[in-house]
């Protein structure tokens, strides 16, 4: 029996599809109601929270895999409480439940943003700088919430590690899917869908939703790795070209008029006042507007031997996920 967690979330609802493809019996946590998933009707579903510890340890019961795909991503100032609670104290939870039951394996989806930074090149080689699973992070650094949060549950995984539990990590950078409209990264395929005329001049990382899938299949079930992290990501390109390979999936015309950094300063700020007076989340926040200023790529040559597989052009998943979002209702 396999366990998932965020089993409605876009990682989670393609990696039920693909265990179940495999033949393998699923169990799957959900909150309030069962999510429309494909293959729902073959899962067996279990009410329970990941912040609920002893929801947690019942549904480990009889399980011999989990898949902990549970996550919160924002990036707004209010949330850094509820990503606290769900990312780390909910990763807490998992951890502790897989302890008590032994020869459970865990699986975690982490991100890049747990990874911390390599050394800055020195300016005048001018070099991208190259992320990969060495980088140390910096505790007298500034990181945003979201960040933090998924560094501290790293570190509950790695606790597990220590106490005896097998798991292994994969972080991925922007995962790219048809998942739902209104939430993740399929929000900047949206953008592209609504014809917004707008852009910021950022480079960005970004995988295949199926890739990362793959990933954490191959690593959790078919090897015996554990206490090791594997990035995942296809590669960087700019959010222009992103949008605009979007728009062209879409029939759509793409984004012309690039935001300047101080354009972008003084909006955000705009934002944060607005949400302190209003309570609305904000459009725009300081993290968000100054992410991928600077040109960043995340190296995944440590997967790519251990599998020994190439990740999905980016071209390619664009274009599938354009189709698929088309074809659905999300499209219409």
């Amino acid at each position: 029996m396999i366990l998932v967690t965020g089993g409605s979330g876009l990682v989670g609802s393609f990696l039920i599809a693909r265990l179940l493809g495999r033949g393998l019996p699923v169990r799957a946590l959900y909150r309030t109601t069962i999510p429309a998933v494909a293959g729902a009707e073959a899962v067996e579903w279990v009410a329970g929270d990941i912040r609920d510890a002893l929801a947690v340890r019942a549904a480990l019961e009889g399980v011999t895999h989990v898949f902990h795909c549970a996550g919160l991503v924002s990036y707004a100032p209010q949330d850094e409480e509820e990503l606290l609670r769900v990312n780390v104290e909910g990763t807490a939870n998992v951890v502790d439940a897989c302890l008590e039951r032994a020869g459970v394996r865990l699986g975690f989806v982490s991100s890049v943003a747990a990874l911390g930074q390599m050394p800055a090149a020195p300016e005048e080689t001018a070099q991208q700088p190259v992320v990969d699973e060495q980088a140390k992070w910096d505790l007298g650094a500034e990181h945003n919430a979201y960040a933090t949060s998924k560094y501290l549950a790293e570190l509950e995984v790695w606790r597990g590690v220590a106490e005896g539990l097998s798991a292994v990590m994969v972080n991925p950078s922007v995962i790219l899917g048809p998942g739902d409209w209104q939430r993740s990264s399929t929000r900047l395929l949206r953008y592209a869908y609504q014809e917004h005329r707008f852009y910021t001049p950022t480079t960005i990382n970004l995988v295949d939703v199926r890739d990362v899938v793959e990933a954490l299949l191959g690593l959790t079930l078919d090897t015996n790795r554990s206490g090791e992290r594997y990035v995942v990501s296809a590669g960087s390109m700019p959010l222009r070209e992103l949008l605009t390979q979007a728009a062209a999936g879409f029939g759509k015309r793409p984004p012309t008029l690039a935001v300047p950094g101080w354009a972008a300063e003084t909006i955000w700020r705009l934002e944060h006042v607005r949400a302190l007076l209003t309570g609305a989340r904000p459009l725009i926040t300081k993290d968000t507007a100054r992410a991928g200023r600077r040109p960043l790529e995340y190296r995944a040559d440590k997967i790519r031997q251990e599998l020994g597989r190439e990740f999905r052009p980016l071209s390619e998943t664009i274009r599938w996920c354009c189709q698929e979002l088309a074809q659905g209702e999300l499209g219409k």
